[in-house]
């Protein structure tokens, strides 16, 4: 497998032709994947967002003065407003706001950005990351994987993670198949476009790089059966549910 970056694309304003831009500089081959960070498909989409668009709620006050007891130093509270307004919900208020994402997702701060976001505060994630990527796969003919990096439970570090997909499925399914001892595996489901989206994320960097785009080149999905379960159910999700009766501080 070979991943590269896509080079030479300039800084994505709202409403560029991101799949044009990307068409222009890759001659794509059968089979490529394409990996394209949130942040340039936001940024076309025009989710740009300014602190003064969020006058902040009683609620958002009271989180911002929570986190900045916990942290001492000063937090605004219209950002506090900006990751409720992009929530389905919240999983903690403090140390950290880390939320559930309208589409799913979970993340600190609903994978909200305030890095590379010039002429404005904030970079919102996509609305419907999902429906990006088929709308770029679609243009494009190739699957698209649409990335962020997320941090993880027991970890320190953050890396790539797919937060939308089209053209291929999310996950390898291996349950069925057996090992080489000719064990039945039962549980072993592989979420590829993870996999994808942080080998991406090592191509195309953090911080200013300006390589948002990273083809997939030579990697095959196989003969294998396939789920497009990603994003864990809140009826099986244990840890979502020890969440609910935890707070910091007790």
């Amino acid at each position: 497998m070979e991943t590269f970056a896509v080079e030479g694309l300039p800084e994505i304003r709202e409403g560029d032709d991101l799949a044009g831009l990307i068409e222009e500089r890759v001659d794509f081959e059968d089979g490529d994947v394409l990996c394209v960070a949130s942040t340039v498909v936001s940024k076309a989409e025009g989710r740009k967002a300014d602190l003064s668009a969020f006058p902040a709620s009683e609620r958002a006050k009271s989180i911002a003065d929570r986190l900045e007891s916990v942290a001492g130093e000063r937090k605004d509270p219209r950002f506090a407003q900006a990751v409720l307004e992009e929530s389905e919900a919240l999983l903690t208020e403090a140390p950290f706001l880390l939320a559930v994402t309208r589409f799913g997702h979970v993340t600190v701060n609903a994978g909200i950005d305030r890095s590379n976001v010039p002429g404005a505060d904030l970079l919102l994630l996509p609305e419907s990351p999902a429906d990006s990527a088929e709308r770029l796969s679609s243009a494009l003919s190739v699957p698209v994987v649409v990335t962020d990096t997320s941090g993880r439970p027991f970890r320190y570090g953050q890396r790539g993670v797919a937060v939308g997909w089209s053209g291929l499925p999310a996950a390898r399914d291996w349950r069925g198949e057996s090992d080489r001892d000719g064990r039945e595996l039962g549980v072993t489901v592989q979420a590829v476009v993870d996999e994808l989206a942080a080998a991406a994320n090592l191509v195309a960097g953090e911080g200013g790089g300006g390589t948002p785009a990273v083809v997939v080149r030579g990697w095959s999905f196989g003969d294998h059966a396939s789920s497009d379960d990603l994003f864990r159910r809140e009826a099986d999700d244990i840890v979502r549910e020890a969440l609910r009766g935890w707070d910091f501080g007790e």
